[in-house]
C-alpha cells in the first residue's frame, strides 16, 4: 500500500508519437478527483507538447502545476533539471495529489526511476507506476523489431537497432502497457502488437487498448507499484552505464513562412518519412487568411493537422521540429522538401 505521506508519481513513457501527450490531456480532463501536477519533457527546443498540456490547464491542474523541460532528454538531465522541477512541485500550496511525468519519446525510463532513490525525494514521493504507451499499429508493423527487414528472425535478436533498444527499455520498465491508436491498428494489429510486446517484456504485463487517449483514470493512476523498490526487475540495455546519450538520433528545426494549403504541406511532410526516413515531425504553422495556429503532428507518414488556438500577440512564424536517426537528418534536403 502507498505511504499516505508520500505523493504518488506516474511516469508515462513511450516512443515518439505514441500518444503520451494525448493520454495526459485526457487524464487532466478526468483525473478521478485528484489535483494533478505535470512534468513534460521534449526532445527538441520547440515545446509543442507543453503547449498542448497547458491548453488543458484547469482547477484540477492549474498552469502553475505544469513544468516543461525542453533542454534535452529527462533521463540525461536528472540532477540539473528534473530534481529541481520536482522540488518546485512539492513546494506548491496546495500540494498536488498526484504528479504525472511525460518523458520524451527517446528517454530511457530506468535512469529516471533511479533518481527517485535520492534521499531528498525518497521520503516524499513514490513511483505509483510506469505506464508505457505503445503505438499498436507501428508495433504490429515491425517498426521496433531488432531487424526491421526481418522482424521475426530470431537470429537477428542480438543486432538491436536504436529504435528497438529504446522501445525494449520502455517496455521493460513498465507496470502496464497502453496500446494506443487501436482504431488504426484494428483487431488483427492489436493481436500482433500484444504478441510482440509479450515476447519482449521481462515479465507478464497487463495491456489495454485505447483510442485518442481515453481511459478510466483508475487504470493508470493508483497502481501502487512503488517501482523505486523494484528496480532490479526492470532491466535496461544501458545497465551500469554512467551516462546515456542520444547520438543515434538528431533533430532539426525548420522555419516556415505562411502556408497557402495545409493539405499540400501535409503531403510534403508525409513524403519525408519515406524519402528522408523521418520518424517524427511536430510544430505550428501559419496559414494564409487564418487567425488560428495550425498544429502539425506526424509519426512516420501518418500526418495529422488541426487549428488549435489564435496566434494572438505571437508572430505568425511557423516552426517544425523534425526528428530522425543520426545520418538521416539532412537539413538542406528537408528544407527543400518542405519549401
Amino acid at each position: 500500500m502507498t505511504d499516505l505521506n508520500k505523493i504518488p508519481v506516474t511516469v508515462i513513457t513511450g516512443f515518439l508519437g505514441s500518444g503520451k501527450t494525448t493520454l495526459i490531456s485526457q487524464l487532466m480532463k478526468n483525473p478521478g478527483g485528484r489535483r494533478l501536477a505535470v512534468v513534460v519533457n521534449e526532445f527538441g527546443d520547440v515545446g509543442v507538447d507543453g503547449d498542448l498540456i497547458r491548453a488543458c490547464a484547469d482547477a484540477n491542474c492549474p498552469e502553475a502545476n505544469i513544468v516543461e523541460l525542453t533542454n534535452g532528454c529527462i533521463c540525461c538531465t536528472v540532477a540539473d533539471e528534473f530534481i529541481p522541477s520536482i522540488e518546485r512541485l512539492l513546494a506548491l500550496d496546495p500540494k498536488p495529489d498526484h504528479i504525472v511525468i511525460e518523458t520524451s519519446g527517446l528517454a530511457l525510463p530506468k535512469p529516471l526511476l533511479k533518481a527517485f532513490d535520492w534521499p531528498d525525494l525518497r521520503s516524499r514521493i513514490t513511483i505509483d507506476g510506469v505506464v508505457a504507451v505503445a503505438d499498436a499499429e507501428a508495433v504490429a508493423a515491425g517498426r521496433f523489431a531488432p531487424d526491421p527487414a526481418h522482424p521475426g528472425d530470431a537470429s537477428e535478436l542480438d543486432h538491436e537497432t536504436p529504435l528497438s533498444e529504446v522501445f525494449e527499455d520502455q517496455i521493460a520498465c513498465a507496470d502496464i502497457v497502453l496500446l494506443s491508436k487501436a482504431d488504426l491498428a484494428g483487431e488483427d494489429g492489436l493481436a500482433t502488437a500484444r504478441e510482440i510486446i509479450a515476447a519482449e517484456a521481462p515479465r507478464p504485463l497487463p495491456m489495454v487498448a485505447l483510442t485518442e487517449g481515453v481511459i478510466d483514470p483508475r487504470v493508470v493512476l493508483g497502481i501502487n507499484a512503488a517501482a523505486e523498490d523494484d528496480l532490479a526487475a526492470r532491466p535496461s540495455h544501458h545497465e551500469g552505464e554512467e551516462e546515456h546519450d542520444h547520438d543515434d538520433f538528431d533533430t532539426v528545426v525548420i522555419d516556415l513562412p505562411e502556408q497557402a494549403d495545409p493539405k499540400a504541406l501535409a503531403s510534403k511532410i508525409a513524403a519525408l518519412a519515406e524519402v528522408q526516413k523521418v520518424l517524427r515531425v511536430k510544430g505550428h504553422v501559419a496559414v494564409e487568411g487564418k487567425p488560428l495556429r495550425l498544429l502539425v503532428q506526424a509519426v512516420g507518414a501518418r500526418v495529422r493537422h488541426q487549428f488549435d488556438r489564435p496566434w494572438g500577440d505571437q508572430p505568425r512564424h511557423g516552426r517544425l521540429v523534425v526528428i530522425a536517426q543520426k545520418g538521416d537528418v539532412d537539413p538542406v534536403a528537408i528544407r527543400s522538401a518542405l519549401a
